[in-house]
């Protein structure tokens, strides 16, 4: 970067690493990149097959009481907020990485779920939502007759 030419100084090591990181994260989120990797939060897998879908979100800090799960046909939504942290009287942050407030994930499933049926677990900080396919949606198997 622009910086390279001035290694040379190494009166101050750690504010060159400062700065190259605050160059980074600047053009991080100049570029978009900031608010596209926030609407992706929490990070997701889902897992399928002929029965069911498996969600699971990684959501570490938030308490399951603060997040919303709903299913309107092939859509998963859900919702929650991650409240700020308070470190005391006088503490003020030297570096704030882990996003806080509200998130809404919408994601379109591969096929209709059973919202009768759906579980939702959290365990060590990550969701898992277990989405029956409803039975009308389930493969079936059709015989050829022969004449």
């Amino acid at each position: 970067m622009w910086l390279s030419g001035l290694r040379g100084f190494d009166w101050m090591p750690d504010l060159w690493s400062e700065i190259d990181r605050m160059q980074q994260e600047t053009g991080r989120l100049l570029s978009g990149a900031g608010a596209a990797s926030y609407q992706n939060f929490p990070a997701i897998n889902l897992w399928m097959n002929e029965h069911d879908m498996i969600v699971t979100a990684e959501v570490p800090g938030i308490d399951p009481s603060d997040m919303d799960i709903s299913v309107e046909g092939e859509m998963l939504i859900f919702n929650g907020s991650r409240h700020p942290e308070n470190a005391g009287d006088g503490a003020k942050f030297h570096r704030q990485e882990r996003p806080q407030g509200g998130f809404r994930r919408k994601i379109r499933l591969p096929y209709r779920a059973d919202s009768g049926k759906v579980e939702a677990r959290y365990d060590k900080g990550v969701l898992s939502i277990r989405l029956p396919r409803l039975e009308e949606d389930k493969p079936r198997k059709i015989s050829i007759k022969s004449e």
